[in-house]
């Protein structure tokens, strides 16, 4: 989609961090910017900023609610017009420690970095394919998605992601679909994540629990070290018109990744006939 003028650009968790970067990216290429957010004041100031420059609609959604997400579809193209990129960017962070879990926080950021990621797939993918394309759908993941670490709970709902997305890149071109998708792997962004993690806790999580997420390192990479997010938007906005599926905002997690592909390299074992017969029978599927 090399020119993204006029058309509907949808960002969840667009009035803030990462959103609002990709929002003011597209807006500056003259697209119309549907922007929801969990945070009301945060999305009007977004919308006074971003209405000079581009068309702009607001809606405050909490992603995780499916029903929601799809009504917020609805107004959003009524207003607008169909949505032609979808960036499920929404998302929080969780209490770190694998060996002190907390079923709530699990729910909490799963339910929010994954299962909004799908619902927003589920709400907007449909209409794409609907309409005959094009559309471009970009998921925010993280390096923390290929590299784990102790993030336990933001690292898996990231893996997802990533997962997810490549399952969906695959099966659009697998079946002509005008539909791209790009996976969003962040690295550190100058963003409030970690303040708004605090915040956004659920009711009943122990203290220790919500102030283990103010860990000092993580406040260096991202408020030291960190991208600006109107970089981070431009990349996207890069990627979209480019059709790339992979972006990475920086190459903090080459390492790991390569330690983690040899790894898993080592791991396999001789052929057998067994790895032809499959090899075969993959090839006559076309996969």
């Amino acid at each position: 989609m090399t020119d993204v003028a006029g058309k509907t650009i949808f960002i969840t968790g667009g009035a803030q961090g990462i959103g609002l970067g990709m929002a003011r990216a597209f807006a500056l290429a003259g697209a119309d910017l549907a922007l929801a957010d969990i945070d009301p004041d945060a999305l009007e100031a977004a919308r006074e900023e971003l209405s000079s420059t581009a068309r702009t609609e607001t809606f405050l959604l909490d992603v995780r609610d499916r029903d929601a997400f799809a009504r917020t579809a609805d107004e959003a193209e009524e207003r607008l017009g169909p949505a032609a990129v979808v960036c499920n960017n929404a998302g929080v962070v969780g209490t770190a420690a694998v060996t002190d879990p907390s079923p709530a926080v699990w729910d909490h950021v799963l339910g929010t970095d994954l299962g909004g990621v799908f619902n927003g797939v589920n709400a907007f993918l449909p209409r794409m394919v609907a309409r005959g394309g094009p559309g471009h759908i970009v998921n925010t993941a993280s390096t923390a998605g290929v590299r784990g670490g102790a993030l336990f709970e933001y690292s898996a709902a990231k893996a997802a992601v990533i997962a997810l997305s490549e399952s969906l890149h695959a099966d659009a071109a697998l079946n002509r679909m005008a539909i791209r998708t790009t996976v969003l792997c962040p690295g550190g962004v100058r963003t409030r994540i970690i303040d708004h993690g605090i915040a956004a806790m659920p009711d009943g999580v122990p203290e220790r629990l919500r102030t283990r997420i103010d860990d000092e390192r993580m406040r260096t990479v991202v408020e030291q070290c960190g991208l600006a997010p109107e970089s981070v938007g431009e990349q996207v906005l890069a990627a979209v018109q480019e059709d790339r599926f992979y972006v990475f905002t920086d190459r903090s997690a080459l390492d790991d990744l390569r330690e983690r592909a040899s790894a898993m390299l080592a791991a396999m074992p001789e052929e057998s006939e067994h790895d032809r017969r499959l090899a075969e029978a993959r090839r006559r599927l076309g996969r």
